[in-house]
C-alpha cells in the first residue's frame, strides 16, 4: 500500500486512452479511499476546495491529477543538469521555503503523466542532438517523484531506459524513503539518486510531512548498497544561530551511518537559502507564523538565471558557507565531489 493516498483524484479524459490511465482509474475505484472525478478539459483543475490560503494549500496537496504531458519541449536545468525530465509535477511535502510555492498556484496539486513512453522518446531525441557529448537529465526539478512512484512506475521505467543509453544520464533528488522498488533495477550506474538533507532542527521547523534526517540517511545507504551513484543535496543552508555546529553534526551523522559505504565517491550540492518577493508573499499567506529569515534588508538582491530577482546571502556570508562546507566535507568524506556551492 503506498504511503501517499490522495483525498481526491482527477483524471483527464485523454489519460484514460492510455493503459496507465485505465489501470489507475480502476485502481483508485477499487481502493475506494479517494474521490474520483473526470476533468472536462486538459490542464483545467477547478474543483479543489478551499477558502483561505491555508485551506487551498492543504487541499491542493491532497489532490492527484492523472494527465497527459502535452508539452514535450524540455526546460534547461542549470546547474544540476542539461534538461529537466518532466515525469511528475508537484510534491506531497509541505516545506515552507519551497520555490514550487510560486510555480504551482494557490492549490499546488500533484500531477502525474501516463505518456511516459512519449516523454522518454523525446529524451532520446535530445540525447542524439548533443552527440557525442553526454546529456544529463534532472527528474526532480519540479517535483519529488518518489511518493507517487507506486502509482506511476515512472522512475522504474526511466531508470531502465537510461541504463541502455550510452550518452544519457539520469539524476533525481528526494526527501522520501520509499525506494525499495528501485533497488533491484538493472541501472548500469547511469542513474544518480540524491537525497535532500538538512539539519534535524531545520527539517522539524520547515520541512513538514517529510521523513526525518536519520530515515533519509538510512535509505540513502540502501541506495549505495544497490550500487547506484549517490549524492546529497544540502539545501537550503540557513545560517541560524549555531548553524556551523548543526551542519557539522549533520555531516558527522551521515559519515557515521554510511560507515564503509562512504568510501564510494559521494557527490555534494550545497544551496544557500534564497527567496523572491513573490515567494515571500505566498509563504506568509500559507504559513503566517513562519520563522524563515526573509528580511530583505539583511540580504543582497540579484537576478537569477530565469530573469527574476531574488534575495540571497551577501558575498561575505556565502564565502563563509563555502569555506565551511569545503572544510567539513573534506574532513568526513575521503572520496567526495562538491559539484557546486551557491
Amino acid at each position: 500500500m503506498p504511503n501517499y493516498i490522495p483525498k481526491r483524484v482527477f483524471f483527464e479524459q485523454e489519460a484514460l486512452e492510455y493503459p496507465a490511465g485505465k489501470y489507475l482509474y480502476k485502481h483508485f475505484k477499487n481502493l475506494g479511499k479517494s474521490e474520483i472525478k473526470l476533468l472536462k478539459s486538459h490542464n483545467r483543475v477547478t474543483e479543489i476546495p478551499g477558502k483561505t490560503p491555508q485551506e487551498c494549500y492543504v487541499e491542493g496537496k491532497n489532490t492527484l491529477v492523472v494527465g497527459v504531458r502535452k508539452t514535450l519541449d524540455f526546460e534547461k536545468c542549470k546547474p544540476s543538469a542539461h534538461y529537466q525530465l518532466p515525469l511528475v509535477t508537484g510534491c506531497i511535502g509541505k516545506c515552507e521555503y519551497c520555490y514550487l510555492n510560486t510555480r504551482l498556484g494557490k492549490k499546488p496539486y500533484v500531477r502525474i503523466y501516463v505518456n511516459i513512453d512519449e516523454i522518454l522518446d523525446k529524451a532520446e531525441q535530445y540525447i542524439k542532438q548533443r552527440l557525442p557529448e553526454t546529456t544529463l537529465f534532472e527528474a526532480s526539478a519540479t517535483s519529488d517523484p518518489i511518493p507517487v512512484e507506486p502509482y506511476t512506475g515512472a522512475l522504474s521505467k526511466t531508470i531502465k531506459f537510461f541504463a541502455n543509453q550510452d550518452k544519457g544520464r539520469l539524476r533525481f533528488v528526494t526527501k522520501f524513503t520509499d525506494v525499495d522498488s528501485l533497488l533491484d533495477i538493472p541501472h548500469n550506474e547511469h542513474t544518480t539518486i540524491r537525497f535532500s538533507l538538512n539539519t534535524q532542527k531545520i527539517i522539524k521547523k520547515y520541512e513538514h510531512n517529510t521523513p526525518n534526517l536519520i530515515q533519509r540517511i538510512k535509505t540513502s545507504k540502501k541506495v549505495i548498497e544497490a550500487h547506484y551513484p549517490i549524492g546529497y543535496l544540502i539545501a537550503p543552508v540557513i545560517t541560524e544561530k549555531e548553524w556551523r555546529r548543526d551542519y557539522e553534526s549533520l555531516l558527522q551523522k551521515l559519515s557515521e551511518f554510511l560507515g564503509d559505504a562512504k568510501t564510494k565517491e559521494i557527490h555534494f550540492e550545497i544551496i544557500s537559502h534564497r527567496f523572491t518577493k513573490a515567494a515571500k508573499r505566498i509563504i506568509l499567506d500559507v504559513f503566517p507564523k513562519t520563522q524563515l529569515p526573509m528580511d530583505e534588508n539583511k540580504r543582497k538582491f540579484k537576478y537569477g538565471q530565469f530573469g527574476y530577482g531574488k534575495y540571497v546571502y551577501s558575498k561575505e556570508e556565502l564565502d563563509e558557507i563555502k569555506n565551511f562546507f569545503h572544510t567539513k566535507i573534506q574532513k568526513y568524506f575521503p572520496n567526495y565531489n562538491i559539484e557546486y556551492i551557491i
